[in-house]
């Protein structure tokens, strides 16, 4: 990306960018059958770093980059281990964002708005066949970082395809993927999978540590971040738990909503400024309905994301058949949320429909 002023779309706002993350976190078992890999000669040429968004997929990749592209001898510890020198030449080439051998697959700049396209289109990956004629001059390994793979629209999936099929000599590719099962399965099959797992509690907070977060504990942060340093950090820096405890309070008299509280919620989302807060609460409001679901199956839950939270969903999720109704909300709500984003629908009218839903939901509920 030529213009600094613009965000890498790999990057999560407030965090170091995952080529600059110094240590990962939780995912030792996804390194450890890396290594095995790597140590067994069996390396595979095409690689799928799988799990939930912020867990340290892309650190993960960054690190396996390096560890290829220096010298794997050139480790800090004598165990095996992805550790390389942050002083090596190949490892300060990759934090400039300069080696020439590696090569980074992320949603390209819209030359007409200046702003990042929706998807990776297949311009972004037909770019890899000058990558690949020019990185052949030292006959080095050679890496492709795919970030993230669910971008791919059916055109750029294809052309990745191909490269997996017939990958050049020497050739690492790493294809990041949140959602696996919306790849083509034939680019699923010709990968190895690696699969970072949530991160459990402790190592959620080294994450947050070394990204200049306090780790306190929050039950609330915990529970809406769900394992994900990710999610955590976008809570944090967005102000994330007012405002899922500002839509707890909006709903809690269900099977009746407080409308003058559902008007002002829906009202500032209103304008660009409040863009970010838009797409935030969006993603609140799946997560509220996926925990109601959660409840009608399980019973009331053991942590809660706001106060009376748990209280409320043990209410209007009392048994299995109200968790199919929350459930299929959510799948409802979710496909008109990315249809709205689509068509740029109007954001209060999308956050109010969505409010309205999920009391007509409740009534429904209260009513059988």
């Amino acid at each position: 990306m030529s213009d600094d002023s613009l965000p890498e779309p790999d990057r999560i706002d407030g965090a170091p960018h995952p080529r600059e993350t110094v240590q990962l976190f939780g995912q030792d078992r996804a390194v450890a059958d890396f290594l095995e890999a790597y140590s067994s000669g069996r390396m595979h040429s095409g690689w799928l770093i799988t799990g939930p968004r912020g867990v340290g997929k892309a650190t993960l990749a960054w690190k396996i980059a390096t560890f290829l592209l220096a010298d794997p001898d050139a480790g800090l510890f004598g165990d095996p281990s992805l550790d390389v020198d942050p002083e090596h030449p190949d490892a300060r080439l990759i934090q400039s964002g300069a080696h020439p051998r590696l090569a980074v697959i992320r949603r390209p700049v819209d030359e007409k708005t200046k702003q990042l396209k929706s998807e990776i289109t297949v311009d972004a990956v037909r770019r890899l066949k000058t990558f690949f004629q020019m990185s052949a001059a030292d006959g080095g390994r050679r890496v492709v970082i795919v970030d993230a793979a669910d971008e791919l629209n059916r055109n750029a999936a294809n052309a990745i395809l191909k490269e997996l099929e017939e990958p050049p000599a020497q050739t690492t590719i790493m294809l990041i993927a949140h959602q696996p099962s919306r790849l083509l399965p034939t680019i699923r099959s010709r990968c190895r999978e690696l699969r970072c797992q949530t991160l459990q509690p402790a190592a959620l907070g080294q994450a947050l540590e070394q990204a200049g977060f306090s780790a306190d504990g929050s039950e609330s942060l915990a529970t809406l971040a769900g394992g994900s340093a990710g999610d955590a950090i976008r809570l944090l820096n967005q102000d994330g738990l007012a405002l899922y405890a500002d839509i707890v309070k909006t709903i809690e008299g269900l099977p009746r909503v407080n409308r003058p509280a559902a008007l002002r919620l829906a009202d500032s989302c209103v304008g660009k400024a409040a863009a970010t807060r838009f797409l935030l609460m969006l993603d609140l409001i799946d997560l509220f309905l996926s925990r109601a679901a959660r409840a009608g199956l399980m019973g009331e839950p053991t942590t809660q994301a706001c106060p009376g939270e748990a209280r409320l969903l043990t209410r209007i999720a009392p048994d299995d058949r109200a968790a199919r109704r929350w459930a299929q909300l959510q799948q409802d709500l979710s496909n008109r949320s990315r249809h709205g984003r689509a068509v740029n629908l109007d954001p209060a009218a999308l956050i109010l429909d969505m409010i309205f839903k999920i009391e007509e939901t409740a009534q429904g509920v209260a009513a059988a």
